[in-house]
């Protein structure tokens, strides 16, 4: 049961404290407005290492990489939600 307890204890203390920046803070960082391009667009982006270059991306890690695009996808100009301005 001890073992149980610090397993679990080691998994709540990785979720919580440990996770990575949001596609936002990803995004803003990189001053990357999501509505700028329409989804197949972003989607190029991120299968073309000179366009992630462009975008300054290739410096991040692939999970970052995958949660930008996500992001970026869910928020392009053609989505369900796109981007408003002041982002």
């Amino acid at each position: 049961m001890k073992r149980l307890s610090v397993i679990v204890a080691t998994l709540l203390f990785s979720t919580v404290f440990l996770q990575g920046k949001t596609g936002k803070e990803l995004a803003r960082e990189l001053r990357i407005n999501p509505a700028s391009k329409a989804i197949i667009q972003w989607e190029r982006y991120f299968k073309s290492p000179k366009r992630l270059k462009r975008l300054g991306a290739d410096k991040l890690s692939n999970k970052e990489q995958e949660i930008l695009k996500k992001f970026l996808i869910k928020y392009a100009a053609d989505s369900d939600q796109p981007a408003a301005a002041g982002l």
